[in-house]
């Protein structure tokens, strides 16, 4: 655990709840229902603090967490804490793994589409009190050292007056599901088991089974984004691989036209370097998840919103850029959202989850040059 440690492209300055902290560790679920009070509750609080909003004026509420389902629900906890509507509609999300928050977020849009005026919050966290490994199977101990603490609370809303606060509005989210394929729904079975989603390496059928994931999803989302061009080239690769060399790579579009800003899973270093290479990404378009890795670690779910607000804070999102977040998950599955910045962001490096160390980054040992 120790040798993973160092070369996982963590930082010393990341976070375990307090139940990891004792030898040995406690794994109760009165740790895990503290932990996700004390991750939870203080980023609800902060969200409707910046949105000048009261529980009250919540009409949706969303949280997920992939691995701890406690009864009561994580969401009626949270209900019960800010003593919520009665009519409040409330979801729990569990076992989608970091696609989580994304989905939570497309769900949200779905019910926005028939629930007119309304208010709705995603929370998004991963509890890891309740799921330390304390056997010796040295892929099971590994596990121990992949996930940090971390939480993102997410406010989308229908209702016009949000139009003066928003940040962003959502243009495009693309689902793509892979389980029907035993192949894909195998290596994603076994993914935990291997060093990869850790940063140490790859399966030859984990990267390949993300990689067609990722491939899919993208290929439709380009469908609604990408210009003509870009589409026309990608259609001939296609044909040529087809019909004339079954060899040849497919063409890789050209996203860096339409989107100007990435947030990729930042569940290891490896997995982020290998997204960056397959999507052709420059260095400074892969630093928001490396930096956000090693800052904070691999947050799971979450983590796509640590590193937005990196991009926030660094002043790189301007007014009618684009951002494009994926999410992979269990089973397996990803998500992809585009966003566009509707308004000026400015001034978020004091008062963001980066606001103690924003001028320390980039740290460039994060990168590897022999993978982008």
């Amino acid at each position: 655990m120790s040798k993973f440690l160092v070369s996982s492209g963590q930082s010393q300055r990341t976070c375990i709840p307090p139940s990891l902290h004792y030898i040995p560790p406690r794994s109760t679920n009165e740790d895990a229902i503290n932990e996700a009070q004390t991750v939870l509750f203080p980023v609800f609080e902060d969200l409707l603090s910046k949105t000048q909003l009261s529980p009250l004026d919540i009409d949706i509420l969303i949280v997920n967490c992939s691995g701890f389902c406690p009864t009561p629900s994580l969401s009626s906890i949270i209900i019960n804490k800010y003593s919520m509507r009665e009519d409040i509609k409330s979801f729990n999300i569990s076992g989608m793994g970091c696609s989580a928050s994304a989905l939570g977020v497309d769900m949200a849009q779905n019910l926005l589409k028939v629930h007119n005026n309304s208010n709705a919050v995603i929370l998004s966290t991963e509890i890891l009190s309740n799921g330390w490994y304390s056997g010796k199977d040295r892929s099971m101990m590994l596990l121990n050292c992949v996930f940090r603490s971390g939480s993102a609370a997410i406010l989308i809303s229908n209702k016009t007056s949000a139009k003066g606060i928003s940040k962003y509005r959502l243009l495009y989210a693309q689902r793509t599901q892979a389980a029907f394929d035993d192949i894909t729904y195998n290596s994603a079975i076994r993914e935990e088991d291997s060093e990869g989603i850790m940063g140490v390496t790859l399966r030859k059928d984990v990267i390949h089974a993300a990689g067609e994931l990722l491939r899919t999803n993208l290929q439709t989302l380009g469908l609604s984004i990408l210009p003509l061009e870009e589409k026309i080239k990608y259609g001939f690769s296609i044909i040529r691989k087809k019909f004339l060399d079954n060899s040849m790579e497919l063409y890789v579009p050209n996203f860096r036209k339409v989107i100007q800003h990435y947030c990729l899973p930042a569940s290891g270093k490896t997995l982020i370097t290998e997204i960056g290479k397959k999507m052709k990404l420059k260095e400074d378009e892969v630093e928001a998840a490396l930096m956000t890795l090693h800052r904070f670690g691999n947050q799971a779910s979450s983590s796509l919103w640590y590193e937005l607000a990196y991009m926030e804070g660094k002043e790189r999102v301007k007014q009618g850029e684009r951002v494009l977040q994926l999410g992979i998950g269990s089973g397996q599955k990803c998500i992809s959202m585009v966003w566009e910045c509707i308004r000026p962001i400015v001034g978020e490096a004091c008062k963001g989850p980066w606001a103690d160390c924003i001028d320390s980054y980039p740290v460039y040992s994060c990168f590897r040059k022999d993978k982008i």
